[in-house]
Formats: structure tokens, C-alpha cells, sequence
């Protein structure tokens, strides 16, 4: 439920110097990144973490001249999800900040709270907004760096969250700030109350069923009898794993430097590396796709099967939605997909596109003259969009034979996993065209006929 308290004279002038200290360290942390005009979107739950948040960012938001609004996330786990979004919106609407909600349905797995923050993951990066600001603080850092190490995590998984995560990637995504990373829980909780805010309250905060709750309520205040400045001391370490995990990555870099390309590694990279490196350069290859890391065991085994088996296997290497792949010496990351139905077929009635998610791409039609499929020969007949069944030929040269569309893959270097997913254009039963090969010579426009060139695009 809503929580607020109101705060005695003699209270808010004690701690009015503490309010304006947080807020003068949150916009020195904002104007080392920050540009006028850029758009900020605050992560808003309703707890006092993100309230707070919200209320300091308004009030430098004129002075740094950048556009604040707020996203509420419901994750629709709760009874009281609804009223919480209520609260929010109605927050944002007395403050005159854009507000929007946005519904996820969580994926029931091993880990709610893991699939929960997928979900919210997922929504910030949709947003159209140059940073999602996040209400992370030094008490998130030392309960992740915890519970990391109790499941046994890498370098990297036990780095510190930093202040600025950039987007990666070729899509325009906004980049996450966590600017109040070096302000405690205790300092927060002060900063609400001298302000008069009010916040909900989140019953599962209090569930110990939950890893970080159980921490959170359990371990650390025994933790802090002993060592009352663990925060700090933790909050350093986990600093200085993020700058080890940093040179790893670029050892990794170097030790890929003339072997990536197009995503894929080439396995001589990999030659006189000791063990060590070699994980680590594999790594290096999975996160530049954002796959999930595979544990210790996983990572061996995918580089045995790639060092060691015959040259001309087909390895495959399953890593949890995702595959590596080996294919003429290199390795690829292919993102898993679900089985095509036994007979594929998808209708083509003059669109300039068509997506195809169930093979992975959108295919371009444009219009062309004298070029790519006649026109006129499609008529009378359907055209549709297939994939190979076995047994088709194709010419697409005319000064040389009709050939199986097998051969013609092999020769063209497509990878064996490409080759049942690849679109094939049909007119009735007649293969016209296929992505990566080329128009059938019976079908190919000529002159200044109108014609269509099929394009096929994978997508990332």
C-alpha cells in the first residue's frame, strides 16, 4: 500500500542539505552524459526507489535541458498490479511528466524474478528515447555481486551494474543510466521522507522465498554487525571485476583481431591459444550476439566439439536458444527456431514485401523492367512461397544445364542450416526462383518487359 509520512519542521531543515546533496550528485553523475534535447525515460515501479528518482530528475531536468517522461511496467503478478499503475499515472499526472504503461505477461519458468526482468528488459529496449533511467542503488549492487556468486557466475557476471550501459547493435535502442548507484537504500529512504513522498509498497519485497529478498533481509544485516561498511568494501570489489572483465574483452578482441567476420570467427583464431584464453574468446563470440552465458561445463564441451571434430562435420552446439555452428572452418552463433510446418506454404498476391517470421527474414518484391521474373509469365497460375522438399532443379544460367537446387546450394557455399529455410518462389508446381541462387532461365524478364526482383533479407 501507499506509504508517506509527514516530517516535522525541525526534520525537513536538517535534512533539506542531505536532499539537495543527492540531487546535486545525481545531475553531476547526468551532465557527463547527458546532452540537451535528449529524452530520458525513467523506469517508474511506485517504490520509493523509483519515486525518488523521478522527483530528483524533475527537478534538475530544466537546468540540464533534457525531456523527462516515465514508463510503468506491470508485470501483472500482483492483486494490487492495477492500483499500482493507477498510482503511478496519477504521480506523473500532479507532476505534469509524461506517463505510460505498459502490460508484459511473464513466462512461468525456473525463476520469476528472472523472467520478470526479461520482460522489463525487453520493454526498455523499445523504447524511442535516447537513456531509460534506472533506480538502481549501492544495495542492488552488493545483493546482485552476492547472489552472482552463489550461482557461481564469471568475471563478467560479477562486474559491477555501471553508471552508463551504451545500446549495442545495429538497431536504434536507448542506452540504460543508473545514476544513483552510489546512494544507499538508508539515503533514499531519508531523502523520501525529508520531501514528503509517498511510494507503495511491494508485499514480495518482503518474501524471503525470493534469493534477493532472503538476502536483502536475512544475510546481510548479520553481515553488517560484523562489517557495518560492506557496502562500500562490496561495492568496490564488484568495481574492480568490472575493470578485469573489461581487459578480458579486450584480450579477446585482440586475440579475434583478423578472424571475425560477419559475426562468425574463424577457428584459427583459436590456434596456440592456451585453454583459458580460448574460453574467454568464446565468450568474447557469444556476448557480441547477447546470448545467454553457458556454464563452465557448457563452454568446454562446445570447444571440444569445434576443435576437435572432422573437418567436414556438422557441428552444432546447443546453448539454450541459440546454436553454434561450424561451418567451413568458422563459427557461427544461429538463433534456434521452432520446426516449419511439413508442408510450407505462404500465398504471393503482388505485395512489394512480405515478412516471413517462420523463416527468419522479409522478402523484398520490387518491380523492375527487364529484369529478375516475367511478369507475364506468372500469370494464370498461383505463385506461392515455399522451401525445399527435395528432389528440385533449377537453371539459372541458360548457357548451362538444369541442376539439383542441392548441388547448387553446396556450390554457392550456403550453410546446411540456411538451406531449409531459404524461400523459394513457385508458379503452380514450377520452381522460379530461389533466395541466394537466382531466377530459372524459363522465367527470367527480357528487354523492357515488366518484371519483379525477389530480395531476401535475414533478420538480426
Amino acid at each position: 500500500m501507499a506509504s508517506s509520512r509527514k516530517s516535522s519542521r525541525s526534520e525537513l531543515t536538517e535534512g533539506g542539505s542531505r536532499a539537495e546533496g543527492l540531487v546535486a550528485r545525481v545531475a553531476a553523475q547526468l551532465k557527463e552524459v547527458v546532452q540537451p534535447s535528449d529524452r530520458l525515460v525513467t523506469g517508474l515501479s511506485g517504490g520509493v526507489d523509483s519515486v525518488v528518482l523521478l522527483d530528483v530528475l524533475q527537478q534538475i531536468a530544466r537546468t540540464l535541458r533534457f525531456r523527462l517522461s516515465a514508463l510503468h511496467i506491470n508485470h501483472q503478478l500482483s492483486t494490487h498490479a492495477t492500483r499500482w499503475s493507477a498510482f503511478c499515472r496519477d504521480l506523473c499526472r500532479r507532476r505534469g511528466i509524461p506517463y505510460k504503461s505498459v502490460r508484459v505477461k511473464i513466462r512461468r519458468g525456473d525463476s520469476l524474478e528472472a523472467a520478470a526482468r526479461d520482460a522489463r528488459y525487453a520493454v526498455f529496449a523499445r523504447q524511442r528515447c535516447d537513456f531509460v533511467v534506472l533506480a538502481h542503488h549501492r544495495d542492488d549492487q552488493v545483493e546482485t555481486l552476492l547472489l552472482q556468486l552463489l550461482r557461481g557466475a564469471g568475471v563478467k557476471g560479477l562486474a559491477a551494474m555501471p553508471l552508463l550501459r551504451k545500446a549495442e547493435g545495429r538497431r536504434q535502442k536507448p542506452s540504460l543510466l543508473r545514476p544513483l548507484l552510489d546512494v544507499t537504500r538508508e539515503e533514499i529512504l531519508d531523502y523520501a521522507r525529508k520531501r514528503t513522498l509517498e511510494w507503495i509498497e511491494d508485499e514480495s519485497n518482503q518474501d524471503i522465498y525470493f534469493h534477493r529478498n532472503f538476502i536483502r533481509h536475512e544475510v546481510l544485516p548479520l553481515i553488517a554487525r560484523r562489517f557495518p561498511a560492506y557496502r562500500v568494501t562490496l561495492a568496490r570489489a564488484a568495481g574492480h571485476l568490472a575493470e578485469a572483465a573489461q581487459v578480458l574483452d579486450e584480450l579477446a578482441a585482440a586475440d579475434a583481431a583478423g578472424h571475425l567476420e560477419g559475426g562468425t570467427l574463424s577457428m584459427a583464431a583459436f590456434q596456440h591459444l592456451p585453454p583459458a584464453r580460448a574460453r574467454n574468446l568464446l565468450r568474447y563470440l557469444l556476448a557480441s550476439h547477447r546470448v545467454p552465458m553457458p556454464n563452465a561445463e557448457r563452454i568446454d564441451e562446445a570447444l571440444r566439439q569445434a576443435l576437435c571434430a572432422k573437418r567436414d562435420a556438422q557441428v552444432r552446439i546447443e546453448l539454450g536458444g541459440c546454436d553454434l555452428r561450424r561451418f567451413e572452418n568458422r563459427l557461427h552463433v544461429v538463433a534456434a527456431m521452432k520446426d516449419l510446418p511439413a508442408r510450407y506454404a505462404r500465398r504471393w498476391r503482388g505485395q512489394s514485401a512480405i515478412v516471413l517470421p517462420e523463416l527468419g527474414g522479409v522478402l523484398a518484391m520490387p518491380r523492375a523492367w527487364g529484369a529478375g521474373i516475367s511478369l507475364a509469365r506468372l500469370r494464370g497460375r498461383p505463385v506461392t512461397i515455399g522451401v525445399r522438399r527435395g528432389g528440385e532443379r533449377l537453371q539459372p544460367d541458360c548457357r548451362r544445364p538444369r541442376r539439383s537446387l542441392k548441388n547448387l546450394l553446396q556450390e554457392c557455399r550456403v550453410p546446411p542450416w540456411q538451406r531449409g529455410r531459404l524461400p523459394l518462389l513457385l508458379c503452380g508446381d514450377e520452381l522460379v526462383w530461389a533466395a541466394g541462387i537466382g531466377v530459372d532461365c524459363r522465367y527470367q524478364a527480357t528487354g523492357a518487359e515488366p518484371g519483379v526482383q525477389p530480395a531476401w533479407s535475414a533478420i538480426s
